[in-house]
């Protein structure tokens, strides 16, 4: 069997930034270990699979080791897909995953795609000392949401600079740390770590930006945001906080087509 496979960068207008996510569109679907295998080849933090049906498409998501709950930039990536290769008329589209509900991504005349997601819920917690130990630097705060941690810092300097310890980060109970701080050319700016998903540092996590809108629409008291992730390959995002949703816009830029055998 041959079956069509598109490499996305997502979050960013240029090749080789933002972050890169592998599209397969199946026409039913595939074994959950056959999934895991094809994630696991491709190599990328997340390789997403989705399936047309009716008006809607189901979506599931994949990095090298595990199935994830929740993916903003292979979201972000299949709504570019579909509306370049197979809805072409398309300007609304509708996922739908068993472990997130339903998911909208829409496109605007200026190449934006808007994602419309649930937002996380943060519940405040003591600083952990495991994590602090971590990333060797205590936060002014620390929450808790549904799958990540997250922690507070003074300034985007501070999340420059932090040199993680991903073997000790490895052995925190949950998806991810994202760290975060106000921006100096942008409302805020973020990092994502996630060594125990396979990914010691996620180039541009869309999902992390579920639980960074509601805390900084409430520390900035506004809805609309401006957001960098400071990876390496760095990618721009666009958040608005709405209170049980969020809208997490970016651009995306096609890498490769191809296919594969399995």
């Amino acid at each position: 069997m041959r079956q069509k496979i598109y490499q996305i960068d997502a979050f960013t207008s240029q090749t080789f930034g933002g972050n890169p996510a592998a599209v397969c569109i199946l026409e039913s679907w595939l074994s959950p270990e056959l999934m895991q295998k094809i994630a696991q080849e491709n190599n990328l933090a997340e390789t997403a699979f989705a399936v047309k049906k009716d008006d809607l498409y189901e979506i599931r998501w994949f990095t090298p080791e595990v199935e994830v709950d929740l993916c903003g930039h292979a979201t972000l990536a299949t709504a570019f897909v579909i509306f370049h290769f197979y809805e072409l008329d398309k300007n609304t589209i509708q996922f739908y995953s068993s472990r997130s509900g339903n998911l909208y991504v829409n496109k605007a005349d200026n190449n934006w795609l808007t994602m419309d997601f649930p937002a996380d819920t943060l519940v405040a917690i003591k600083n952990i000392d495991e994590i602090d130990q971590a990333l060797g630097k205590s936060p002014v705060k620390t929450y808790k949401g549904k799958s990540d941690y997250m922690l507070v810092y003074q300034s985007q300097k501070e999340i420059e600079e932090l040199s993680p310890n991903f073997f000790l980060l490895d052995q925190v109970d949950a998806r991810g740390v994202i760290v975060t701080a106000p921006g100096n050319e942008v409302d805020f700016v973020s990092r994502f770590f996630a060594p125990s998903c396979g990914i010691p540092e996620d180039p541009v996590t869309g999902s992390a930006h579920t639980s960074l809108s509601p805390y900084w629409s409430e520390v900035f008291r506004k809805t609309k945001m401006t957001a960098k992730q400071l990876s390496e390959r760095g990618g721009d995002l666009v958040c608005e906080y709405l209170g049980e949703r969020v809208k997490i816009s970016g651009k995306a830029v096609l890498y490769l087509t191809g296919e594969i055998d399995i």
